[in-house]
């Protein structure tokens, strides 16, 4: 699997990934996570534009994944309740990955790129989101607590320390 960051011109197909990862979400009982068109386009583009968005492309040069790669600090994480992070180090988060359900391996080939770019990597995502929960913890992530989005609502937070 080849990791690139995404150019304008993948803008199309990364939404289309992001349907396909919406509706896999709603049907594997996360319907709350992802809801009126989150992520937006214009959040997809501005990522782009920025240089924090990545696509995951197979072995004919397909797109059939996406993720961003944010470097610190995340506002988001500034509070955390009911727990700690693990360290105050500068970090990664790791946001909005998702795949076309096309190819198994996305998110591991991911933390794999990431864990090579920073040793200290952060996530989160929806208490409904038992998927994305156990690939997390498979791949040596630590729960460490509740943040919250800009939309107010909670996200388990987790970090991995190499």
């Amino acid at each position: 699997m080849n990791i690139r960051k995404a150019t304008p011109v993948d803008l199309n197909r990364l939404m289309e990934i992001f349907d396909a990862a919406r509706r896999f979400m709603a049907k594997t009982g996360n319907p709350n996570q992802w809801i009126n068109g989150y992520p937006q386009r214009e959040l997809i583009a501005d990522e782009i534009s920025r240089g924090d968005c990545y696509v995951c492309e197979n072995k004919e040069g397909k797109a059939i994944g996406t993720f961003c790669f944010v470097p610190s600090p995340d506002p988001n994480y500034a509070r955390i309740e009911n727990g700690a992070w693990l360290n105050d180090e500068p970090y990664h988060v790791i946001h909005r990955i998702a795949s076309d359900g096309s190819e198994k391996g996305i998110f591991q080939a991911c933390v794999n790129w990431c864990a090579l770019h920073d040793s200290n990597l952060r996530a989160d995502t929806h208490a409904d989101n038992k998927v994305m929960q156990h690939l997390l913890e498979k791949n040596g992530f630590t729960p460490c607590g509740i943040i919250y989005v800009a939309n107010g609502t909670p996200r388990i937070a987790y970090q991995r320390v190499i």
